[in-house]
């Protein structure tokens, strides 16, 4: 080889050793190589110096597990406290009942505010006491005020009878459609049920279920017209409560009378009827008192 052409490459190779030597170098010495997919790939192994991947992976699934059985275990936390919420509620409102019941021994109780010291100069008519179980819907339990009227209701619902209409206030309890009472109803053969007792409200007429007693009443006819049985049991309960509570044949009122509503509908539509079944009440409670 002639001597300029040795002395050309050598001073290339020279050239190419001096490039070398001064490339960068990163933090831990390495050149960097001129293959841009090579030092992606060695970026991503060497990201975790000193942490396998598998491991980091292995960690990462760790926490998730951790964070998924907290989540779980809040989750059923809530659910207990729910249970429980539930069965103290159940089991506070059983017991209310009970005591109540058992308070109420029979029709004869009086308001814890108005107790008549003067025996009732009028006969109980027989009653049967069938009570509803305390809820928000047909019975909330609240204590009655002094009695100022009893309000007569027909039931609007025709050829039903008095334990129909009993279930019917008991069934509000679970469906919770409307809330509906009455402390008495009077079925279209004569027999009374009592589903509220006198010292607690019942709901039947809007405003005025603090200082009443209510009396719903089964029909037959499309005019709303009782039977003489339903109409005779009737009389004897109205002057039963009215001799409870101090009360005259005025007292009684029509629902028609406190807010306007068609009830009951025969004796909104046939005022004299009406009188004339107050002069009943009257005449009955003459009669017992002159006995």
């Amino acid at each position: 080889m002639p001597a300029a052409q040795y002395t050309s490459a050598h001073k290339r190779q020279q050239t190419a050793d001096d490039r070398r030597r001064r490339r960068p170098a990163d933090s831990r010495g390495r050149q960097h190589t001129a293959d841009p997919q090579a030092r992606r790939t060695s970026a991503k192994i060497m990201r975790y110096p000193g942490r396998p991947v598998q491991s980091i992976k292995r960690r990462r699934a760790r926490r998730r597990r951790a964070l998924f059985y907290r989540a779980l275990a809040l989750v059923l936390f809530l659910l207990f406290l729910v249970g429980v919420f539930k069965l103290t509620g159940l089991v506070y409102r059983s017991a209310r009942s009970w005591i109540q019941s058992r308070e109420v021994s029979s029709v004869g109780s009086k308001n814890d505010t108005d107790v008549q010291e003067a025996e009732n100069p009028f006969p109980k008519p027989d009653i049967t006491v069938s009570l509803l179980e305390v809820n928000r819907y047909s019975r909330p339990g609240t204590t009655l005020k002094k009695v100022k009227n009893i309000f007569v209701h027909y039931t609007a619902n025709q050829g039903t009878s008095a334990e129909q209409n009993r279930s019917y206030f008991a069934n509000l309890a679970e469906t919770g459609e409307r809330s509906a009472s009455a402390h008495f109803v009077i079925g279209y053969n004569g027999e009374i049920l009592q589903c509220i007792p006198l010292n607690e409200e019942a709901y039947a007429v809007k405003g005025r279920n603090d200082d009443s007693v209510s009396i719903e009443c089964c029909y037959l006819s499309a005019d709303g017209s009782f039977t003489s049985s339903t109409r005779a049991s009737l009389v004897e309960l109205l002057a039963w409560l009215c001799g409870e509570y101090d009360l005259t044949a005025e007292d009684i009122l029509r629902h028609y009378d406190a807010g306007g509503k068609k009830c009951p509908l025969y004796y909104v539509e046939n005022e004299d009827e009406w009188y004339r079944l107050l002069d009943e009440v009257s005449q009955y409670m003459e009669a017992a008192a002159a006995e």
